[in-house]
């Protein structure tokens, strides 16, 4: 039986639909003034959002190379370049245009987190993200899983370094067959 995909988009909706929703306001007696607190930062694992005037910005993506685990005749040059939105939140959305490892023309709409402060060096960041891809076609339509159509599920985790404010460079974890390396760029 094979999965129909007319229902991938509706599990990615609802299984995204929280982080996407705005938060409920506390009621002004429930507030309390900041309390200052002195001592070491934590290293505790947070989903921090980055400062922005706006809660949010705009990310410039690009991957000249990936690595596969396994060598094959038929792999070709796989690139990316696409566009994410950081949310204050820490959530992401976005989408990307790719080569795929064989040489056809894909593409990765997704929801995610970004993850930051987790380590004893805050440049170190960790990122997940899923969504919906399209691009696995032909002879090559069973290179990813429940494909129908060139549609398939997609998810990608991530570890990364901020360089400065606004430049960063990641490792991306493309399932069991390859590494990609990708640059980002923080837009303001």
């Amino acid at each position: 039986m094979k999965f129909p995909i007319v229902i991938l988009p509706a599990i990615v909706a609802c299984a995204t639909a929280n982080c996407f929703a705005q938060p409920i306001a506390e009621p002004a007696a429930r507030t309390a003034a900041p309390v200052s607190v002195s001592g070491p930062a934590s290293t505790t694992p947070s989903a921090e959002p980055e400062a922005s005037s706006d809660g949010g910005h705009w990310r410039f993506l690009f991957s000249p190379y990936s690595y596969h685990y396994s060598r094959s005749d038929e792999h070709r040059p796989v690139w990316m370049i696409g566009g994410e939105r950081q949310r204050a939140d820490s959530y992401v959305l976005g989408a990307v245009y790719f080569s795929n490892s064989f040489g056809q023309d894909s593409a990765y709409a997704y929801v995610g987190q970004r993850f930051r402060k987790f380590s004893a060096y805050d440049q170190l960041f960790a990122q997940w993200t899923a969504g919906i891809m399209y691009g696995y076609k032909g002879e090559y339509a069973d290179k990813v899983p429940f494909n129908h159509g060139g549609f398939s599920p997609g998810a990608v985790l991530t570890l990364g370094w901020q360089f400065t404010p606004r430049y960063a460079a990641q490792v991306n974890v493309l399932g069991n067959s390859a590494l990609m390396f990708q640059l980002g760029v923080d837009l303001p």
